[in-house]
């Protein structure tokens, strides 16, 4: 690991040994596993520095220049070049970087341009929508009057008609755009031409496109949507938290909205992580990570098809895809647990129009650690191997463990 890192843990070891075990082991399950999450990622050591600086101890509620705290000099200037890097990095009038996580951002979204009983179109849960598009179970569901939107039976493919005849039908106050499990680019030219045609604001949730967005290697929301909703972790390679970009008429909106209506005080230690983040995003570097990104997804659902793995929309243009694993004769869940025995970490998602689960992947964690096509056609292998009980767990552990030794996420 980095010597920044070995450092903490030394002192960590020295104050609190159970602890520092616990974080140790995590490293060494990051580091011999395959992290095939789509939403997840390695951060840089820099991004790292960040959230483990002094900035952690500063309270400062408010915005630069307009704190509730004082000592706030510095992580004003810290907030103001995150603010800046993301202004400049997705060509926005205005950008919030203090929301807690995506859904904290959608929740602010949605305070600064709804009221409870509100109609909201989005897509439903069983499509690919997130939590905060409608579920029972979260604010939005409770709160607001959510229909959901669907993908087409044959192509799974957004219905944009469908969405057109839902909200002519219903005339919502806001359309969401967005997904957890869509593979595809998303026309937001189209969403823009529905939601003007009934009056609608337009949620732009690229929570999990905002970093190849960064990279140009996915269509920019930014001049369609009211508002745009993110996280800046996932392909972004930032610290967990999320953010709001918007045009000029609806910042001092939305800036209310996250404080003090939704969130108290800044974390100026993530805020500064942000920074870093974006600050890396703007790289030609970053740009390349991005398309290989995509270009990796590409040739892993390639292969998990010829495995023989039904592959949802017959591949993607992001760095996500979904498979439906039931060829190989194995439901989601069942696939899921097998390969986590086999150091393959993923999740389960919803299959449109059925009751079973998909395995849901994605090709971020594992490009920044620099593998490339030859590791994906082999990860598709050891991936079907596994389900079909081809290849044994015991084995592909070991091929596994051999993979990322030659990829450390955090080489030393």
């Amino acid at each position: 690991m980095p010597v920044t890192q070995t450092l903490e843990a030394d002192v960590l070891r020295r104050q609190d040994p159970e602890l520092a075990e616990i974080l140790l082991g995590e490293l060494d399950r990051q580091s011999t596993t395959l992290q095939l999450i789509a939403a997840e990622n390695f951060t840089s050591p820099a991004v790292l520095a960040a959230l483990g600086s002094p900035l952690a101890n500063k309270y400062a509620e408010g915005y630069p220049g307009a704190r509730h705290h004082g000592g706030c000099e510095i992580v004003d200037v810290a907030e103001r070049v995150a603010i800046d890097r993301a202004r400049s990095l997705f060509g926005a009038d205005h950008a919030n970087v203090q929301s807690h996580s995506g859904s904290s951002a959608v929740l602010a979204a949605y305070a600064a341009l709804l009221r409870p009983g509100d109609t909201v179109l989005a897509m439903g849960l069983a499509f690919g929508g997130h939590l905060t598009h409608g579920s029972p179970a979260n604010f939005s569901g409770r709160w607001f009057d959510f229909v959901g939107y669907g993908v087409e039976a044959d192509t799974g493919l957004i219905d944009y008609e469908q969405v057109r005849a839902l909200a002519r039908t219903h005339r919502p106050k806001a359309v969401v755009c967005g997904s957890i499990s869509y593979p595809r680019h998303i026309d937001y030219a189209a969403f823009r031409e529905i939601a003007d045609e009934v009056g609608a604001y337009l949620i732009a949730d690229a929570a999990h496109p905002i970093g190849l967005v960064a990279g140009g290697a996915a269509p920019n929301p930014v001049p369609y949507a009211d508002v745009v909703c993110a996280t800046t972790h996932k392909v972004l390679r930032g610290p967990r938290g999320g953010m709001i970009l918007c045009g000029a008429e609806l910042a001092e909106r939305v800036d209310r909205a996250v404080f003090p209506f939704t969130q108290g005080g800044a974390q100026m230690h993530t805020i500064a992580a942000k920074a870093v983040a974006f600050g890396e995003a703007a790289t030609p570097a970053f740009r390349a990570y991005a398309h290989q990104v995509v270009a990796h997804a590409r040739t892993l659902a390639a292969a998990l098809a010829a495995e023989g793995l039904a592959i949802t929309t017959g591949g993607t243009d992001t760095h996500l895809l979904t498979a439906d694993p039931a060829p190989l004769g194995v439901e989601g869940r069942t696939a899921r647990g097998r390969l986590a025995a086999a150091g393959m970490v993923l999740d389960t998602c919803a299959l449109p129009h059925g009751d079973a689960r998909g395995l849901r992947l994605g090709t971020a964690a594992l490009t920044t650690q620099g593998m490339g096509d030859a590791e994906m056609e082999r990860i598709a292998v050891l991936f079907a191997g596994v389900l079909r009980d081809d290849i044994d767990g015991r084995q592909a552990r070991e091929e596994v463990r051999e993979l990322t030794g030659r990829f450390p996420p955090y080489p030393g």
